[in-house]
């Protein structure tokens, strides 16, 4: 007992004594004295918009497209080819050639070798009848597509073939987005996923093979197989309207033969995927978009517009001036604006297969940076580039905070105007788009972590079929940015 109230007394001493303590030195600890505290101030500020062409789209991509459809807002047709190059294990190894079976019939080394291209989604009608051609693309090293060339949905991808003439295609087929050679039950199966199996000529296949066994190091890595073995294909729609199809894996399977170690024969499969790690791009044939952007973009229109895949964008002017007016001081803790779209007028497209869709995810991007932050392959960095989603339930597009773009481009022209002596209206007309942004469809891929975590991995342009109407900001009805700004009240 003795020893507990000595332990109580102690407690109590040091208690005491850090109450003085504190009441001598720390008796405003964590406080802001009253001439630091914190003021805000709310405004709102107009943005205007228009819409303006986004023809020059980078065309990588890990989905391709392929098909020809009529755009049901221009009634002009739109066609898409894609070429595709396929990716090796490293050190891919065949086994030794004294073990491979050859083929009793031909006698090639490879029984057969063909392409699947695997559909992610349809576009049109999935029992329209179409015919495709396949072209190898070019070894010739003049006109080899190469990781340099710089490829977007306007190039011509027949220049990387040797004969791109429809009479010259290596292989042709007429196909429909649902395989009917399949049955109803093999098409339900969880392991089924829609396909296009295109039969190469097996020649093709004993060429691969031989390629290796002159040489393993030309299955050493993707680079050498691309540069010595096959180059990839080239795929075009040359007859057939209704149909475009999103393709998210292509892939070619080789099959051969050889003795196992009991001296029996056996079936095996070599494969090459179309991966990140190789080229994949769509070309996208269509007419002028001029009318409907005029059309956008005439003193009475009340709408701006996105349409992919290369197409039309929504560009916004900033309000930096009239924000940063009398606010020089001051921090902007928050500004954000929304941009309501508009509901699809015809009511009979609602459930058509025709129907286009509706960008899911927008980019807001500085436009000087425009063509940089696709071709640099960057990601949104929250300072000149975000991103946001669609709002089903508000049928909207909302960017909850760009202050950090706001404050960015206000120091940019400060400091540019100092660094070259030109008055704030001088720098701003030799800097036009220093306060404009660009709206674009994309896609983003994410990656999330064991710690539920997520990080944006990559932002590509949407090539799919999308197109929606936005409120457009004019004088008379301006898109409503909110400002909220921060300083000390001593200020």
């Amino acid at each position: 007992m003795k020893r507990l109230s000595t332990l109580l007394h102690t407690i109590a001493s040091a208690v005491a004594f850090l109450l003085i303590s504190c009441d001598d030195s720390t008796g405003t600890l964590g406080l802001f004295p009253q001439q630091d505290a914190i003021s805000t101030e709310e405004g709102t500020f107009d943005i205007l918009s228009n819409s303006i062409a986004n023809n020059n789209v980078p065309a990588s991509s890990t989905a391709c497209y392929l098909g020809k459809v009529i755009d049901p807002e221009t009634d002009e047709a739109v066609t898409a080819t894609f070429a595709a190059q396929f990716h090796t294990f490293e050190d891919y190894a065949f086994p030794d050639l004294e073990d491979i079976v050859p083929n009793k019939k031909s006698g090639l080394l490879c029984d057969s070798i063909e392409i699947r291209l695997f559909i992610k989604s349809v576009f049109g009608d999935k029992n329209n009848p179409m015919k495709i051609a396949v072209w190898p693309l070019s070894m010739d090293e003049n006109k080899q597509l190469k990781e340099s060339d710089k490829l977007y949905t306007d190039t011509d991808l027949r220049q990387y073939v040797d004969a791109p003439e429809i009479e010259n295609a290596y292989v042709t087929k007429v196909i429909t987005a649902t395989d009917y050679i399949m049955s109803d039950a093999q098409r339900a199966s969880t392991t089924y996923s829609d396909n296009i199996r295109i039969v190469l000529p097996p020649e093709y296949g004993d060429k691969i093979m031989k390629a290796y066994y002159s040489d393993h190091d030309n299955f050493k890595d993707s680079y050498a197989f691309i540069h010595n073995v096959c180059a990839g294909f080239l795929f075009r729609t040359i007859s057939g309207t209704g149909t475009m199809l999103c393709l998210d894996a292509s892939v070619l399977n080789l099959f051969f033969s050889y003795k196992s170690q009991d001296n029996a024969s056996q079936s095996a499969t070599c494969r090459f995927a179309a991966t990140p790690e190789v080229i994949q791009s769509t070309q996208f044939e269509s007419s002028s978009l001029s009318g409907l952007l005029n059309e956008m973009n005439a003193a009475k229109s009340d709408t701006t517009m996105l349409k992919t895949p290369a197409g039309i964008c929504t560009e916004l002017v900033l309000p930096i001036n009239k924000i940063f007016e009398g606010h020089e001081s001051d921090s902007i803790s928050r500004a954000s604006f929304t941009l309501t779209r508009f509901n699809n007028q015809d009511k009979d497209a609602k459930d058509d297969d025709y129907a286009l869709g509706i960008p899911q995810n927008l980019l807001l991007v500085r436009k000087k940076n425009l063509s940089k932050f696709f071709e640099e392959h960057q990601v949104a960095d929250q300072m000149q580039s975000f991103t946001t989603v669609f709002l089903n339930t508000k049928n909207c597009y909302t960017f909850d905070n760009i202050s950090r773009l706001l404050s960015y481009c206000h120091n940019e022209k400060i400091a540019g105007m100092k660094a070259t002596g030109l008055t704030e209206e001088d720098w701003e007309a030799a800097n036009p788009d220093w306060d404009h942004v660009v709206i674009v469809p994309v896609t983003v891929a994410t990656n999330t972590d064991s710690y539920n975590n997520v990080t944006l991995v990559s932002v590509n342009h949407d090539l799919s079929l999308c197109s929606t109407k936005l409120v457009r900001g004019t004088e008379a009805n301006p898109i409503k940015m909110q400002v909220i700004y921060s300083r000390f009240a001593k200020q």
